[in-house]
């Protein structure tokens, strides 16, 4: 994307990765440009979820600003998600070219894939509550990336339990309990009634999932690394809390 994506992104690829070549068929983008295409088609598809039904409000604005300072942007790439998130907006956006992009950028990449999902779900949630056109437009993203409906809706339902359970913090601690013990199983993507062992293979499978380093490797930008580092934290906890309500050793 030229001089302003590089100087807003800063330090996010390693030098090596410039010397990275896509493969003979020209289906493989190394790390470095599979970030920098993350991170643009992160807020163009935002921008253009947000416009889905004519208009962007002023809850959808905050949205964006907030998953922008969830992900500890600095002011540059402030700058630069803002003009791609107002590119997204415009009549004559590209959606199917932009997906293509995505896709080739994300292939055999589907923990990305699945990073993608969850930053466009939380918006949409916080913009509209993913209401009207925008459940429809998240729903082909979603199914252009390869994500099944089923992995969607679970993708939502954390994201609902974990706001709700933040929007219910005046409640009495017990009532709390039954929310955190509701969201650990869905974060582990477990029913209450798996066995322990199924618990723990599940724990280390959605923290391999979700660990940063590992995300960082294979192409997710720097600047999208909080949300891993949130999710990992998330993880971590819904796992603590299951352990205790069992008495897992």
């Amino acid at each position: 994307m030229g001089a302003a994506i590089g100087a807003a992104l800063g330090h996010q690829y390693d030098a090596a990765q410039e010397d990275d070549e896509p493969s003979s068929s020209g289906g493989y983008l190394p790390p470095g440009r599979a970030a920098e295409q993350f991170f643009i088609s992160t807020f163009r598809i935002m921008g253009h979820v947000a416009k889905s039904d004519g208009r962007v409000s002023e809850a959808e604005i905050a949205a964006a600003r907030s998953i922008m300072a969830a992900l500890r942007l600095d002011s540059m790439q402030v700058a630069v998600a803002i003009e791609e998130f107002s590119k997204g907006k415009e009549k004559s956006f590209d959606l199917a070219g932009e997906m293509a992009n995505l896709r080739r950028a994300l292939a055999d990449r589907p923990d990305l894939a699945r990073i993608f999902m969850e930053i466009q779900v939380r918006a949409a949630l916080a913009g509209n509550n993913l209401e009207g056109p925008a459940r429809k437009y998240v729903s082909r993203v979603a199914s252009n990336l390869g994500i099944s409906t089923i992995e969607l809706a679970q993708i939502e339902a954390v994201l609902r339990i974990r706001r709700d359970n933040f929007q219910r913090e005046a409640q009495q601690p017990a009532a709390r309990r039954t929310v955190q013990i509701e969201l650990a199983y869905k974060v582990l993507e477990v029913e209450a009634t798996a066995t322990n062992d199924e618990i723990v293979k599940a724990y280390r499978r959605q923290l391999s999932r979700h660990h940063p380093d590992k995300l960082k490797a294979n192409g997710l930008p720097e600047s999208m690394l909080e949300h891993a580092k949130e999710r990992t934290q998330q993880i971590i906890e819904a796992y603590e809390v299951i352990k205790e309500r069992r008495g897992i050793s």
